[in-house]
């Protein structure tokens, strides 16, 4: 049952390389995260030329660890002896690919630089582009999305077109990879678009500009007297769009909140502390970090306390740092849980951006609830458990939505 949990495990990161927590803390690194920085460090230098083993001459000592010479002289000797001529980079990122995957651990993982990009995007919760996401649908590169904040949009780009040019290349026989690449640039360059729209064709010069990822929305219920806050996912920027909201909210003097975070799979874990601090005080534990056995309790950030009720809407899709707000808001704040079970995942992931731009993440701690609860492969077992109804999986439609229902129904009578 362990083993087929796990292989699920390994399966949803596949489909979704962000279910996980991302660790900004200032305690320093522990003694395997220091050996797994050395050995890149030291891999890298390499690359670059001698250069460690021209200052180890200097000083007389030795080249690289002891324990780490067959893995830089097997490097050498590959590089130098190789039939064919060998890409260095690429095989740097195999040895350090290599060392990652023998981890017996499914959220350790090396991202490839394509892979790096998407995962940063959505955990940065901003970009640089013209605010467009694209698709190939009948042998055509369209527009599958227009932010309404983004310099496209304000430029008149509509979703649906049709891409023919881009920066004067064409791009109707191009691969998808390529035309995906060439939308790429710096912040301040001009992309020179052509479309053709209802068989017109249209050509558009947009700058480039740094476009900030919305993670948050909000709305009221029963005559603004409840309020609903969606945490899409745990970016850097998350916070920052909680509170905005949250105030909006407030000033529409609400009551009490509901806080949905289903199908939300983790991010940043400081982003979901700072969010449970502006309902906890400074003495309330939000959970537990555990280190080569070491527990350590993590306290509320401040003294910013809420007292009106709380809902917190999770399904099996919530995970990691969605599991941790998630359960201290039931443990700490008393709130309730409607929903059903959530993911299960109780560990913690460091990032580590390489020079070439792929990232390497491994495990460095477990988390525990604020009472001591290690969740992991278990998931968080909602307070009252309410099925997601299939006809809102096809709708869309709020009547349908049986969990938010519930969810209104019981703030309600508070």
């Amino acid at each position: 049952m362990k083993q087929k949990k796990k292989e699920e495990a390994s399966e949803s990161i596949k489909q979704e390389e962000v279910r996980e927590v991302i660790v900004e803390r200032q305690t320093g690194f522990n003694y395997f995260e220091v050996i797994i920085i050395m050995v890149i460090s030291i891999l890298f230098g390499f690359l670059v030329g001698n250069v460690i083993h021209f200052v180890a001459e200097e000083k007389g000592q030795e080249k690289v660890p002891q324990e780490l010479e067959e893995l830089v002289t097997t490097y050498e000797d590959i590089k130098e002896n190789y039939y064919e001529k060998v890409d260095q980079e690429a095989l740097l990122n195999a040895a350090i690919a290599g060392m990652i995957g023998y981890l017996d651990d499914p959220y350790s993982s090396y991202l490839d630089v394509a892979s790096s990009e998407d995962f940063n995007r959505k955990v940065d919760g901003e970009y640089v582009g013209i605010g467009t996401s694209i698709g190939y649908q009948n042998n055509q590169i369209i527009l599958m999305e227009v932010n309404k904040e983004g310099p496209a949009y304000k430029a008149g780009l509509k979703v649906g077109d049709v891409i023919v040019e881009i920066d004067g290349k064409d791009v109707t026989q191009m691969k998808f990879s390529e035309a995906s690449e060439l939308m790429k640039g710096e912040e301040g360059e001009v992309l020179q678009l052509t479309i053709v729209r209802n068989h017109e064709k249209k050509e558009y010069h947009i700058k480039r500009s740094k476009i900030e990822m919305q993670s948050v929305s909000s709305k009221t219920y029963e005559n603004k007297k409840i309020g609903y806050l969606k945490i899409d996912i745990f970016a850097a920027n998350t916070k920052k769009q909680f509170e905005s909201e949250l105030k909006k909210l407030e000033k529409e003097k609400i009551h009490s909140l509901i806080i949905d975070v289903r199908d939300n799979p983790g991010g940043h874990l400081t982003q979901a502390s700072e969010i449970l601090s502006m309902f906890l005080t400074k003495k309330q534990v939000m959970y537990q970090l555990d280190v080569k056995g070491k527990k350590e309790k993590v306290y509320a950030l401040n003294n910013e306390k809420r007292t009106y009720p709380v809902v917190v809407l999770v399904n099996k899709n919530s995970a990691s740092a969605s599991e941790i707000l998630a359960s201290a808001f039931q443990e700490a704040y008393q709130a309730t849980l409607i929903g059903t079970q959530t993911y299960g995942k109780g560990t913690v992931q460091k990032s580590i951006s390489l020079k070439d731009g792929a990232t390497v993440k491994f495990t460095t701690e477990k988390w525990y609830t604020s009472k001591g609860k290690w969740i992991n492969e278990i998931g968080m077992e909602p307070n009252k458990v309410v099925e997601e109804n299939q006809a809102f999986l096809e709708s869309s439609k709020e009547e349908d939505d049986t969990q938010l229902q519930e969810a209104i129904s019981i703030l309600k009578k508070e």
